[in-house]
């Protein structure tokens, strides 16, 4: 028997994996054949600590030593600048405060950005502290810190039924079965059918499509150091990846969990916006892809124990702030299940408790 069983191989599960290796022995279950399949293996990943509702920013600002100070090879600087015209001042404004951000002229946004229209874009703002993360590294060293510490990390093994006993639980996948004492529930956008085969009621977690295009660079200039740009509202932001642009209509479709495809209408309605602010034509697509944001009711993180089954963690709802939050959030969990005292204050921790939707 394992010390806790983890269901789930992206950057939740691996994060989670990570930290309780400390308080004992574990096994990580991943479905796909690879970690970090989808959204994991789908997100523009940058850190930008302003980035989210006051709990998200607390884990992401508790989460700034880990990546700045401890691990400075996983992050690069980037920048967020964000831009309006005059029909989104009211949603530029609003960005503007709850993102702490600095307000430029055309003419500065135009120094970091040189394709912006001044005939459509009149307003910018900027944020030079948002960093790109290394998202495959970072997942491998979550991987390498589990194993180093005497877990297991299985891939291809889906859970088929869950069944509690005196001693905690039976996961049964095709492989065969496995017990532990304790269960993380890690599974993305699939964590409330987790939650469901182990007998527990559903958070109410929804699934929601993300969209990306790629693009090729505009000819004749170096995008190298272009920021990730966002229209205000998150309609649309546009970032630079290997030498070319990865343009995203920020849709937030409901839907329910698979492996996600993108929408072409969708898409081109997305490229569009993006076209309206830059005197770049987009000429032609490169390649496409979606993921899944999955959030809960009122779209906090849930981390914890189930107050109905403390010997069933959860490590959910991630929606698209996983990478940047997972430092904090993983150590969250684990200071929770081993009976330590949370560096983030209690308010915070209330916030993120799986408590707050259950009556027991």
């Amino acid at each position: 028997m394992t010390d806790f069983l983890v269901i789930g191989g992206g950057i939740a599960g691996l994060s989670a994996a990570a930290r309780l290796s400390a308080l004992g022995r574990v096994t990580l279950l991943e479905r796909e054949t690879s970690l970090g399949h989808h959204a994991s293996g789908r997100s523009a990943a940058l850190f930008e600590e302003t980035y989210g509702l006051p709990s998200t920013v607390a884990l992401n600002r508790a989460s700034k030593g880990f990546f700045l100070n401890d691990n400075p090879r996983l992050v690069t600087p980037r920048g967020l600048l964000l831009v309006a015209g005059p029909d989104d001042a009211a949603r530029f404004a609003a960005d503007l405060a709850t993102m702490e951000m600095t307000p430029l002229t055309l003419a500065q946004a135009l120094e970091i950005l040189p394709i912006l229209d001044p005939a459509t874009v009149d307003r910018a703002a900027f944020h030079a502290g948002a960093r790109d993360i290394d998202t495959h590294t970072l997942l491998q060293d979550f991987a390498r810190v589990t194993r180093a510490a005497g877990g297991t990390i299985l891939t291809g093994a889906e859970v088929t039924a869950i069944r509690r006993t005196p001693a905690g639980w039976t996961v049964t996948t095709p492989a065969g079965d496995h017990d532990a004492a304790r269960l993380v529930n890690a599974a993305g956008a699939w964590a409330d059918r987790v939650a469901a085969l182990a007998g527990l009621p559903p958070i109410g977690l929804t699934p929601l499509r993300r969209s990306m295009a790629r693009i090729p660079a505009p000819p004749g200039h170096d995008i190298r150091a272009w920021p990730m740009t966002m229209g205000a509202g998150e309609s649309w932001y546009m970032k630079p990846d290997a030498g070319a642009l990865i343009v995203s209509p920020a849709e937030e479709e409901p839907t329910h969990p698979h492996d996600a495809w993108a929408d072409d209408m969708v898409l081109a309605e997305g490229l569009a916006r993006y076209g309206a602010h830059v005197t770049a034509p987009v000429t032609r697509m490169l390649a496409n892809w979606a993921g899944l944001r999955t959030f809960a009711p009122d779209r906090q993180l849930v981390i914890g124990p189930d107050p109905a089954d403390p010997a069933f963690l959860w490590s959910a709802g991630q929606g698209g702030y996983g990478f940047q939050t997972s430092p904090a959030a993983s150590l969250l969990l684990a200071d929770l299940a081993g009976g330590r005292h949370p560096e983030l204050d209690p308010a915070t921790v209330a916030r993120l408790s799986p408590a707050r939707f259950r009556r027991v």
